[in-house]
């Protein structure tokens, strides 16, 4: 299962995971969120989103 690497991750998962399960709408997705929404299960999503956020940084570094 996916783990979060940086805290927008994290954020971003969580956004679509609440989509996911009808808990707001898929059109007030942006960026990230829509294609997490879109190719991850709901399982994929709950693990990234519940990933300990503390040793994350903020973005994820693009190397």
């Amino acid at each position: 299962m996916p783990k979060a690497k940086s805290k927008a991750q994290q954020k971003a998962a969580g956004a679509a995971l609440a989509a996911k399960r009808g808990e707001t709408k898929k059109s007030d997705l942006q960026g990230a969120s829509v294609e997490m929404y879109e190719t991850m299960s709901e399982d994929e999503l709950d693990e990234m989103a519940s990933t300990s956020h503390d040793d994350l940084p903020d973005e994820k570094d693009d190397d």
